[in-house]
Formats: C-alpha cells, structure tokens, sequence
C-alpha cells in the first residue's frame, strides 16, 4: 500500500468518515446508561463491574482476527461489519429478563462491534490522510465521537425518565436503527488499496508482526487509558444514582457529558498542531496529568452540590481529548501502513484489557469502600503509567532533541 501522495486532509472522504463516525458514536453512548438497565435487572455495584469487564473480554480475545481481517477485506468493509454485529446486540437486549449468562454475551456483542467499528476507523484514517498529519487527522477524526457524546446520553436520559421496561427497550431499538446513516455513508468512501488482498489471517502472523514492531511502554498508558474509561461509561450513572445527584429539569449525566465533550472538542480543536510543535508524547503527558487530577475531583461532588459533577468533566474531557489520539498515534507509529490494523488492534486490545482487568476490581472497590475510592484508584493508576512511560520514552527532553533523531530507549 503507498501513502497518498498529496497532502491535502480535509476532503469530501474524510468528512464523511467523520460524519459516520460520529453518527455511531451517538448510538454506542446511549450505552452509557447500560449500568441502570443491570441494575433495573437486579444486579448492584459489583455486578455491574463484572458484567462490564467481561464485556470487554471477547473483544480482547478477537482483537488479532480482527486485526488480520482489517488488513485482509480493508478497514471500511469491516467497518461495516462492526456497525451490524452493534446494531444486532443492541436489539438482543429486548429478550433479556435477569442476570444470567446471557447478559454477559449480549454485552459481548456490544462491545465487539463498537471493538471493530473503532479499530476499523482508526485504521481507514491511518491509511488514507498524510503520514505527516497523522495525528491531526486521528485528533480531529475522533471530534466525531465527541459529537456523538453530547446527543448519546442525554436522549437515553429522555427514553429513561421513568425506569420502566418499555423504556429501556426503546432506548436499544434506538440505538440499533441509528446505524442505518453511519452505514449506508460508508458506501460512498473510497477503498482503501488492501480491499480484498490476500493477506495472512493467521494468529501467528499478528503475533510475529506485533513483535517485529512492537511500539514499547505506550501500550501501559493505553491500558491505563481504558482503565480510566471506566469511569464515564461505567461508572458515571450508578455514581450520579448512588449519590442522589439531581437537579430539577437537567438530566445529570447529560450535563456531564456536555461538560465532558463540549471540553474535548474545543481543547482538541485548539490545540491540533500542538503535537507537531512540541511533540505528541509531552501532549500525552499533559493529558495524562489532567485526566488524573479530575478522576480525584469526583470526590468533591455530593448531593448538596451537584453542579460540581461539572469540575471532573471538564478535567477528565481535556484528558481524553489530549491522550487518545496521540497515544493512538504513538502506538501506529512504527507500523508499515499495511499493517496499520495490526497496529490499531494491538492498541485497543490494550485498551479492552484495562477495561476488562479495572472494571471488576474497581465495581468491588466501589462497592466496599466508595466512589471516592474507586476514582482515586483510576487517577493514580493513570498517573503511574504517564510516570513509567515519561521515564522510557524520554518524553521530557526538549523538542529539537526529539526532532533531531536521538536515539530513543525503546
């Protein structure tokens, strides 16, 4: 595969990758309220962590298939795929009546398709903007899933104004048929050179190209990262219920997410060429610092203050915003452009597995000790990862060495 050759970005192809992409991400955080749909069910704190945790599991254990399937059919067929196999779980709800095992592969499912739909995603913009503005293009292309944060779970906050069954089945068969637009939009993008190839599917295969390219300690903050998204797709409704967060005529979560996203797009927005200037690992870095101090500002939000919910949005969004696209970035950096879905499936399988490791521990920690504990748990964590990856990668030299080529430890 060649990198385009022109170093035109924003063009009718990318905007409507974006467009999809942010259609579907309105659909997936509707699923930000699937806490409550367990707890409807009869499950508590722990349960919900577990459920959620072991959700992430088979999207961890497919992430290499996935992978060689990527780089096998193209990024945008398997793109599609994602959006059926989501769209099809959601719908699988409706038969749910208990917590049983069903619940486990039904989540499975959820978390599979959103798996391929975004590594998928990742993939096509790696493959077809400038290799020289990747991380731009990775940073404005994940504006798309900001958009899609602020509608998400505010309407699921309006299906759910009374926490009846009808309700909740509305609010999958919403989310199922949203897909409809972010499909059919990958229609009229243009296919990437490896639609179709003959590419190896084969473990094997992943496991030697992984090593040959391995990208180092990035692949600790991008498990920290899915560690810490946790705590606002996991965690954030039951902590807003748990706590009797309310403010007459405002849906608390909506508020949050406003807050949340409305942060991320603007910071994400100014702050595009930064990585080129100063370098994408001491923006990660800031990133990492910011997410960590607002998982700690949790603490300060009770239910005589429910406003203040805004403080760790905004904190925890400008965190998002700076890490992921450039520990996204850093972890595709030393993959040949081929085998970028290699690349993005190894750093969503890092990411699944904080997900699946954290959100079990952190639903008992929760539990037993409470939210201010479990938060702080997610911050300090983070802060370690950004400490071990700042001390290997040398990210704290100053830019002209970096951009100089000295030699780097990993």
């Amino acid at each position: 595969m060649t990198q385009p050759t022109s170093d035109r970005l924003y063009d009718r192809n990318f905007w409507l990758a974006f467009v999809s992409q942010s259609c579907f991400v309105s659909a997936n955080t509707l699923m930000a309220h699937y806490s409550r749909w367990i707890e409807f069910l009869g499950g508590d704190l722990s349960q919900v962590g577990m459920i959620m945790g072991v959700g992430a599991l088979l999207g961890l254990v497919l992430r290499p298939w996935m992978a060689q399937w990527i780089n096998r059919l193209g990024a945008r067929v398997m793109w599609a795929c994602g959006y059926g196999i989501f769209s099809l779980s959601s719908l699988t709800n409706l038969f749910l009546e208990n917590i049983d095992l069903e619940i486990f592969i039904v989540r499975s499912g959820l978390v599979m398709g959103s798996a391929i739909v975004f590594a998928s995603g990742l993939t096509y913009i790696s493959q077809t903007t400038p290799e020289s503005r990747k991380t731009e293009a990775i940073g404005i292309f994940g504006i798309g899933g900001f958009l899609g944060m602020l509608t998400g779970p505010f309407v699921g906050d309006l299906f759910l104004f009374e926490r009846l069954r009808e309700n909740f089945e509305m609010l999958f068969i919403v989310a199922a048929a949203a897909n409809a637009i972010p499909i059919f939009l990958l229609y009229f993008l243009r296919p990437t050179l490896n639609e179709g190839s003959k590419s190896s599917l084969r473990v094997s295969d992943f496991l030697l190209i992984t090593r040959r390219h391995w990208p180092g300690s990035i692949l600790l903050v991008d498990f920290a990262f899915g560690v810490c998204m946790t705590a606002p797709f996991v965690f954030v409704a039951s902590f807003i219920d748990r706590e009797s967060l309310d403010m007459p005529g405002i849906s608390v979560i909506g508020l949050f997410f406003l807050f949340y996203a409305g942060i991320a797009i603007l910071v994400r927005l100014s702050s595009r060429r930064l990585p080129d200037r100063i370098g994408p690992e001491r923006v990660l870095l800031c990133g990492i610092l910011l997410m960590s101090i607002g998982m700690l500002c949790f603490s300060l939000v009770h239910a005589g203050n429910p406003w203040m919910i805004s403080i760790p949005a905004l904190l925890t969004g400008a965190g998002h915003s700076l890490m992921f696209h450039t520990m996204t970035s850093l972890t595709l950096q030393p993959f040949p452009l081929a085998v970028r879905g290699t690349g993005s499936a190894i750093a969503l399988m890092m990411l699944d597995l904080g997900t699946f490791i954290g959100a079990p521990a952190l639903g008992f920690l929760g539990e037993r000790y409470g939210f201010s504990v479990l938060f702080a748990t997610i911050g300090g964590f983070n802060l370690f990862s950004g400490m071990v990856y700042a001390w290997y990668s040398k990210a704290w030299r100053g830019t002209a060495e970096i951009k100089s080529g000295t030699p780097n430890s990993e």
